[in-house]
């Protein structure tokens, strides 16, 4: 049984087996989570993401899939890059972005991870509604068959963590 608990917080400052990373296709950094990740993990993981580019990944990762790598300097074994959908009204898209869960999970799982944080993928500057990403992030992750025993949600701000809170009650 996974444990899922809360965290309001940094996410780049969490110690976790894997630090999942909301990433832009490119997997060469980017804004939000993903530039944050990049600049306190160091340059090993920009390495092993142009690594990625040059081999399985030329023309990015795909939304909904995920990838791990080095954790460089952070307090975590890995990274797991997935890509979230951005939100639009025109396309429900909430499929892609609870694949982006399973994946990380299962890509955690073939790692061995025990204890793997999430940022709330899609919820910054991809536009997801936060009670939905919420909504989303909670009911895949319960629903998952995983090895992962904590899944730890790290989000940023207050109603991050309320939105969450809210599903977990």
């Amino acid at each position: 049984m996974t444990t899922i608990t809360l965290v309001q917080g940094d996410i780049t400052r969490q110690s976790a087996d894997a630090i999942v990373n909301a990433a832009n296709s490119s997997l060469l950094g980017g804004g939000g989570v993903d530039g944050a990740i990049h600049r306190r993990g160091g340059p090993a993981i920009l390495e092993e993401c142009r690594a990625l580019r040059a081999s399985r990944y030329g023309k990015g990762l795909p939304t909904g899939q995920a990838v791990a790598t080095t954790a460089g300097a952070l307090d975590a074994r890995w990274v797991i890059h997935t890509v979230g959908p951005r939100f639009t009204h025109d396309e429900d898209r909430s499929e892609l972005l609870a694949s982006c869960y399973r994946e990380s999970l299962r890509v955690a799982d073939e790692l061995g991870a025990r204890t793997v944080a999430f940022p709330a993928v899609s919820a910054g500057i991809y536009g997801w509604p936060m009670e939905d990403a919420a909504r989303i992030a909670v009911e895949t992750v319960r629903a998952v068959e995983t090895s992962v025993e904590e899944v730890r949600f790290v989000l940023f701000d207050e109603r991050a963590y309320e939105a969450f809170a809210a599903q977990l009650r």
